[in-house]
């Protein structure tokens, strides 16, 4: 087992900012990831990260699992059919100790992403292999990082920590003079063509009236279909991520550096939270688009709450919510049922369910919720076959989540949405729509360019900044 020797330091933060000390930081620290919150109001939720110098990982990737730890050692296997992912996620925490911190928030533990292929290795599913995906990111990727950075908003306070395993040199002194430093490089953003869709929307439409089809036939009740757009591009896509934060503010803001690709976003919604023997789903289902005038949206929104299509799909994922966490969480409620929640391109209605789970079960209980069935739908697993069955391309990264997870089972991760897959200077961002009897197809197909607006408007944006 691995403990680390843990060194920080704490300074006033009134004059940085997370992303001006990431910019300073990724020059020398590649590899490293950046994750905020807007809700700097809230106590419990007013904290941003910046992870860097990654000592071990847990991937994978198509049929091989891979660990590395903190001494060098590692391992490699093919997976076989019975490969339980919750095990593997349990066995490699395992191997840290997790200290009890006086901090109230995370310090140490694992950062990184499942993708929605992965679930296949929580249940018994299996997607098809398409022969053209000849280049896809790994299905699971977490890293322990040596340094963390801790942005405690609500007290203007920043912490830098230092987690030294197996004897390392401490980083410690070379964090704190990059954070001192005063300048910040910048790199130019250019777009290189135009977007491109998988699909045209009259295809799209006739992929709508297929998931009608089994909704009309009973195989489901809901179903969220979704297709992909494309935008090449050349040099630094973080200043996409930077535009996307300002116009789009959300309570999960990221972005993950991996070198080959990189993931980033501002998702709305989490996937699931535990904090000791609390968890809790919040299923956004019930989308509208902002008018820009706030007196027709608030009508909107009154409008959205009785809409019959919109509510009934809303309720359909809340039973699935509390269905999803029943699997190994006790005293599972509704604590708050259809509010409105107002985004800066669209309405969502939101209901939270909460439940009591202990600590042997918390990653169990990650593979119980996951994906999101507002991101697959009712019932889950038949959804799951059909989405496979009828979209274009795999997902990847398109409704997995991304987050924490900690040393003692702890787990905050957003779900991957409103977010840009950047791989060989090319943006991939995909959104979908939640597809029942009563669908529209004209409805269905705007909602999906009503999702993405912010993040077009964000590469647009960063096309056509100046950058001082």
């Amino acid at each position: 087992m691995f403990q680390a020797e843990t060194n920080f330091r704490k300074i006033i933060a009134d004059t940085l900012t997370p992303v001006a000390i990431y910019m300073r930081l990724r020059d020398k620290y590649p590899n490293s990831i950046l994750l905020e919150s807007n809700e700097y109001g809230k106590r419990s939720n007013s904290y941003s990260f910046i992870c860097s110098n990654p000592i071990a990982e847990l991937k994978v990737d198509g049929d091989r699992f891979q660990q590395f730890l903190p001494d060098g050692s590692s391992e490699l296997k093919t997976l076989k059919k019975d490969f339980d992912l919750a095990k593997a996620l349990n066995g490699f925490k395992s191997y840290f100790q997790s200290p009890e911190s006086e901090f109230p928030f995370p310090i140490q533990g694992l950062f990184g992403f499942l993708g929605y292929d992965s679930v296949q290795h929580f249940e018994d599913i299996e997607f098809r292999f398409r022969e053209s995906e000849t280049e896809k990111i790994p299905e699971v990727l977490y890293h322990v990082y040596q340094n963390v950075i801790v942005f405690d908003h609500y007290f203007n306070q920043l912490y830098v920590f230092d987690h030294a395993y197996d004897g390392a040199a401490s980083q410690l002194d070379d964090l704190l003079s990059i954070i001192r430093h005063k300048d910040v490089t910048e790199y130019n953003f250019t777009l290189a063509g135009s977007e491109k869709s998988e699909m045209t929307d009259p295809e799209f439409k006739t992929l709508v009236e297929k998931g009608k089809s089994h909704c009309h036939r009973g195989d489901v009740f809901q179903m969220v279909l979704s297709r992909k757009f494309t935008q090449e591009f050349k040099g630094d896509d973080f200043q996409v991520y930077r535009q996307l934060r300002a116009i789009n503010p959300s309570p999960y803001l990221f972005y993950f550096d991996y070198g080959n690709f990189r993931i980033f976003g501002s998702s709305p919604e989490a996937q699931l939270i535990v904090n000791g023997d609390r968890a809790s789903i919040q299923p956004i289902a019930g989308t509208y688009k902002r008018t820009g005038d706030d007196t027709a949206d608030l009508e909107a929104a009154q409008k959205l709450k009785k809409d019959p299509k919109e509510t009934a799909e809303h309720v359909m994922l809340v039973d699935l919510a509390r269905n999803d966490l029943s699997r190994h969480a006790s005293n599972v409620k509704v604590e708050d049922y259809q509010d409105i929640h107002f985004y800066s391109h669209v309405i969502h209605m939101v209901s939270k369910v909460t439940g009591t789970i202990d600590e042997a079960s918390k990653v169990n209980l990650v593979g119980d919720t996951f994906p999101a069935g507002t991101l697959s739908g009712a019932p889950k697993f038949k959804a799951m076959e059909l989405i496979d069955k009828y979209e274009k391309s795999s997902r990847e990264f398109y409704g997995g989540a991304v987050g924490f997870l900690g040393f003692n089972g702890d787990f905050n991760h957003a779900i991957i949405i409103r977010s840009i897959l950047s791989r060989n200077n090319q943006l991939e961002f995909r959104a979908g729509a939640g597809v029942v009897i009563e669908s529209n197809l004209d409805d269905e197909t705007q909602e999906v360019y009503n999702k993405t607006n912010a993040l077009r408007k964000a590469i647009n944006l960063a096309n056509d900044a100046v950058n001082f």
